[in-house]
This record gives C-alpha cells, structure tokens and sequence, in this order.
C-alpha cells in the first residue's frame, strides 16, 4: 500500500516539470478521442447493432448490448492513457500509468461479461430453451447471480495481479475472513443453503399458490436469504428459506382438478324410497354436469347422525381457478336443492328431540315404586 503512494505522489508530481505545450498536446489527444467517442456511440455502435440483430445468432447481438457502456468509457480510458503516453514520464511513473490502464481494461471487460451473464442473457435463454426448465423457474436467476458473483472475484483477483499484490496471500485472509463470517453468520448460511435446496427440488416456482404452516400466498420472488410470497391480503411476506426449506410445503397450483366434498342431512323420517331417488338423482346430475370432473363421483347414503341421516357427496370439479370452481360449486348445490324438492326430501336443521312422559304414565310410574317400597319394607 505505501508503494502505491510513493507511485502515486511521483505520479502526480511530475506534472509539475511538464511543458505548457506538452500538457496542451496531451489534453488535445484526450478531446479528440472525447469527438471519437461521440462519433461512435451515436453512428457506429447504433449502424453496428443494427447489422447484428438482422444476423440469425442472436449472441452478437447480446454482447454488444452487453459492452455498450463498457465501450462508452473504453474511448475515454484509451484517450487518457495516449494523452499520458504523450507525456515524458520517467520509467518507473511509465510503468505506474501502464498499470492504471491495465486496471481500468480489465474493470471493462470485466463489466461487459457482467452485464452479459444477466439472467435474462442469451446463455440462460438457450438452456431454458433445449431443457425442461420454465420461464418462471428460479434456477435460472440463481445461476446468473453465482456466475456474475463469480465474474467479479476473477476481475479483482485479475486487477490485484496487475499491482504485483499476492493472491494467495489475499485468498488465505478470505478464508480467515470467511470463516469469522460464517461463525457469525449462521442464519443467513443457513438461509442461503435453504434456497440452494428450494431451487434444486423446485417444489414451486414464481406466480406459484402455496401453502406451509407459517404462511400461505403467491411466490413473488426467492434471493439468497429468503422467499417473497403475496398474501390474499395483498401484504408481503419475508420467509427466510432456512424455516421454508424445513416445513411441508402445499403446491395448491400444482392441482389438475379441484376437490368438492361434503355431507348432506336429511330427516329421520324421510323414506327410503326418497332417498334412494334423491341420491340416484344427485349422483346423474354430477355426471352429466359440465364443470364437474367424471372420474370420481360419489354419492352414497352412509351415516346415522345424532339428529339427521347423512348423504356422502364427493367430486371434483374440472377448474382450478378459485372463482370459476366456486360458480360450479353454486351451480351444483341448486342443482341439488331442485331434486330434493321434486323428491320431497327435506333437508335437517341441527335439532334435540326432548321426549316428555303423560300423566298416566306418570301415575303408573309412582304406583310402581310404591308397590316396590311396600314389598322390600
């Protein structure tokens, strides 16, 4: 670090003993490569991007989207470093100002590849493309931040060799740093290797309706440290994946039909003869309706209850979708109250039946437990 200054100091001191007439050479190289770098980004680049996106590879395209700001500043950097190559510097500042250069190309390249490796990059979109991964998956965003997190180190490291500073020296303090920081970070590598197990066994995906004993809602979005899901009260939920990771999960967008089931009272008086008809009635009703799914149907007289007779009714609608499953669900109970009706069922009310003796009963009660009393005295 104090050979840095020391090269710094020298570096900015000898403009100092510069000529008038070299600075101003040197400035007008810089102002001559400032016009070029107009000239290029609003021709050149715009001509050169046109040509690429009417090519059938759509990759060069990208990485000239990619570096288009990179090269906005590779005019301003190559201006600098000529304007001080101009300048007579003596070697060990020469070989200073080489090494700035080097740094900043590096930074460039490094910038471009990290602009390229975005997840919405022409890589990503040719692996979502030739495999079975959605457009909604969350691996996708996932590998895209580990690559770009991976470009920034080899460009630091990259930039750290260009000042002769030693790697393996600064990779042995990251491992001493890292170890500090996982000890006192346990709860969020913990939460990173939760969304590493999220996004491997997919159990859901963005937009997905889910269910788990803290929280229910629409995935919005997972990062390294948690998930975020949409309530139905429209409010945001932070989950940490580490407590996402470890609880039962109910994929509810993952259901091909819908489930409808119930239990329907009837009197005690009704007939058997009507029950039979009302359960035959509701039973091709459900098989003959639209919306209702014909797989599993069933309809079935199975319970004596405390106060009415029980009809099982079990189906399932064709619809997911949480409104239209609620219309068929209407539309079926008043299509069951109809038959009832022309069956003459009627349906029970939650009811005690209190059954109160008459007076005769009474009076021969008594006589009874007189007689009783008489015959033991």
């Amino acid at each position: 670090m104090e050979a840095w200054t020391s090269q710094w100091s020298r570096f900015l001191n000898s403009f100092s003993r510069f000529d008038w007439v070299d600075i101003g050479i040197a400035v007008l190289i810089f102002l001559i490569f400032l016009v070029f770098r107009k000239i290029f980004t609003k021709y050149v680049y715009k001509i050169i991007l046109g040509l690429a996106k009417k090519a059938p590879v759509e990759t060069i395209s990208k990485v000239l989207m990619a570096f288009e700001r990179p090269l906005r500043w590779f005019w301003v950097i190559i201006g600098t470093y000529l304007a001080l190559l101009y300048l007579p510097f003596f070697g060990v500042t020469a070989e200073f100002v080489q090494s700035i250069y080097k740094t900043f190309i590096i930074a460039l390249i490094g910038w471009g590849i990290f602009n390229y490796f975005s997840e919405y990059s022409n890589p990503f979109e040719k692996v979502a493309e030739k495999t079975d991964i959605d457009e909604d998956s969350m691996l996708i965003p996932f590998i895209a931040k580990l690559i770009r997190a991976a470009v920034v180190i080899i460009t630091v490291v990259a930039i750290l060799s260009v000042w002769e500073i030693e790697v393996g020296a600064f990779v042995a303090g990251l491992g001493v740093a890292g170890l500090a920081f996982s000890l006192a970070a346990q709860d969020t590598i913990a939460n990173f290797f939760g969304g590493v197990v999220i996004i491997t066994e997919k159990p859901f995906a963005k937009g997905d309706w889910i269910e788990t004993p803290s929280v229910e809602g629409t995935v919005e979005d997972i990062t390294f440290r948690s998930t975020e899901i949409r309530t139905f009260s429209d409010t945001i939920v932070t989950v940490p994946n580490s407590t996402l990771a470890n609880e039962p999960i109910t994929n509810w967008s993952k259901m091909s039909k819908r489930r409808v089931d119930f239990e329907l009272a009837l009197t005690y008086d009704t007939p058997n003869e009507k029950i039979t008809k009302a359960v035959e009635g509701i039973e091709k009703m459900l098989r003959e309706h639209s919306g209702v799914h014909p797989d599993v149907i069933m309809v079935n007289f199975t319970e004596f209850r405390e106060s009415h007779l029980g009809i099982f009714i079990y189906f399932f609608t064709k619809t997911t979708i949480w409104s239209e499953y609620l219309k068929v669900k209407e539309n079926t109970n008043l299509k069951i109250l109809e038959i009832l009706k022309e069956n003459g069922v009627v349906i029970a009310l939650p009811s005690r039946q209190l059954y109160v003796p008459h007076s005769d009963e009474i009076k021969v009660e008594a006589n009874h437990n007189k007689q009783m009393k008489d015959y033991e005295s």
